[in-house]
């Protein structure tokens, strides 16, 4: 495809897989019309990076099917200042990170391997975002020095919602998660709310596991 093809595509995107099935924020909807897919990609599965599916990364992981990042990002209700500061747990390819960056004033991403943070943090840099930053650690335990946080995104799957996250939400905050068995999941929202945290859940959905002391271990994952 030649540039005018991908804009093209992320259009149409929007278009038939976002705005028909009740993405409505229209910060949301220029981010991801905006923001190139398939750089994120390997490039043999460039033609696929606006399809309406999950697509491989690397290391057993996926970057999120489109709806899915427009549908978690727009639950966060980020507030149309652009001030907020957003956690990010399992940052992937990148993807996820780059939307956000446009809606918010800094985004703090959290990824257990140090080979996807370095590729995810290099496609950022080529496209100039510089308000992402990447660490490799444990995404269970968050990352408390820049918080509390007005919104915190989880892109996989525990039991449930790990509690340092919860510490790190900000009165008013909000955190979007997936949180159930190992096969299928369901994405809940929390608001704290008076010093409360109030649950909802959202919509049925299927994450890579969340690993480590708050989410899976291993062996008890993959037996």
């Amino acid at each position: 495809m030649m540039r005018t093809d991908y804009i093209q595509a992320r259009e149409r995107m929007v278009e038939e897989q976002l705005v028909s099935r009740g993405i409505h924020d229209p910060r949301v909807l220029r981010a991801m019309a905006k923001v190139p897919r398939h750089l994120f990609l390997e490039n043999e599965l460039w033609d696929q990076a606006y399809e309406d599916h999950p697509l491989p990364i690397g290391a057993d992981q996926t970057i999120s099917q489109p709806y899915i990042v427009a549908f978690m990002t727009q639950a966060l209700e980020l507030p149309a200042s652009g001030q907020a500061l957003v956690l990010e747990i399992g940052a992937g390819s990148g993807y996820q990170a780059a939307i956000l960056s446009y809606l918010a004033a800094q985004v703090y991403s959290v990824e257990r391997l140090d080979a996807l943070a370095q590729q995810a943090q290099a496609v950022l840099q080529k496209l100039n975002i510089h308000n992402v930053t990447i660490k490799v650690d444990d995404g269970g335990y968050g990352w408390p020095t820049h918080g509390p946080y007005e919104a915190i995104i989880v892109a996989a799957a525990a039991p449930d919602v790990p509690p340092p996250l919860i510490d790190q939400l900000k009165e008013g905050g909000r955190l979007v998660a997936p949180v159930g068995p190992k096969w299928q999941q369901e994405l809940v929202r929390l608001r704290r709310k008076h010093g409360k945290i109030i649950r909802e859940n959202l919509a049925p959905v299927t994450f890579v596991p969340l690993l480590g002391e708050h989410g899976w271990a291993e062996d008890e994952y993959f037996d």
